[in-house]
């Protein structure tokens, strides 16, 4: 090959990379874009279905009383309230999305976390969820030191440690155990276990999926996106993330983290 058609070539493959980098900036832009359209624009309908809604029940409330009370009002009343149950649950669905693309964007700031330390703020962090409840914590002494990003790190034991909480909720005695677990070289492992009500494992395949729920509503508070939002996190960091449970059996989730940080 001449020297005038490496140039050549050389030329074209910094034209093709140049292309590439203008596409990863047309992308982030759109996505940006996304971002002000679900914070803003998407919320503004929310808003007026849930505030309407409530004006709907004042008149209704001023309707006199065996008016009211009349089957028809009654029903028009619990149709109001699925409306406003649902907007809400929308909210906080889109709140769940923009949190998965902060995540998905946020530039990682890596420095050595001591996951003791942060396992503490994020127990700190929940003590109102645990209020009034006695759970019997078992944090291992032995718990490694993590290349992470600090913030990052803090929500996905926000999550991990929450979701323990919630689904322990029905249990007498409810115990959470966070401790090492063995791992490859180079990786460090921990695992947190919960004596809840665990879930199907034929479905554990779905589990870090957005909006996938395991339990009904009714049941357990929450729209779905607190693993998917573990998942990313991890993925970021270059690690990985797995559960097990059984029904009534508690449920286990294993990170599995790289010591050395992922390009």
């Amino acid at each position: 090959m001449t020297q005038a058609a490496s140039s050549a070539e050389l030329g074209q493959l910094r034209a093709a990379l140049a292309r590439s980098q203008q596409q990863v900036v047309d992308m982030a832009a759109a996505q940006d874009e996304f971002l002000r359209a679900v914070s803003h624009d998407l919320r503004a309908p929310l808003r007026h279905v849930t505030s309407y809604g409530t004006l709907v029940r004042e008149v209704l409330g001023d309707l006199p009383p065996e008016v009211v009370q009349g089957p028809e009002v009654q029903e028009a009343l619990g149709f109001l309230a699925t409306m406003d149950q649902s907007a809400r649950r929308m909210g906080l669905m889109i709140d769940g999305l923009l949190a998965l693309v902060r995540a998905s964007r946020a530039p990682l700031h890596l420095q050595p976390v001591p996951l003791a330390t942060a396992i503490a703020q994020a127990r700190a962090t929940l003590a109102a969820t645990e209020a009034g409840r006695a759970v019997d914590w078992r944090v291992g002494i032995d718990l490694p030191t993590l290349q992470a990003d600090p913030a990052l790190l803090q929500e996905l034991l926000l999550q991990l440690l929450g979701n323990a909480l919630k689904f322990t909720r029905p249990v007498a005695q409810p115990c959470i155990t966070v401790q090492t677990d063995a791992a490859p070289a180079g990786q460090a492992a921990f695992t947190v276990q919960d004596n809840g009500v665990g879930f199907d494992p034929a479905r554990a395949g779905s589990l870090f999926g957005v909006f996938q729920r395991l339990h009904r509503e009714t049941e357990f508070d929450g729209v779905g996106t607190g693993l998917a939002l573990c998942r990313a996190i991890a993925q970021r960091h270059g690690a990985q993330i797995s559960a097990t449970a059984a029904p009534g059996g508690g449920c286990t989730v294993r990170v599995e983290w790289p010591q050395v940080p992922a390009a």
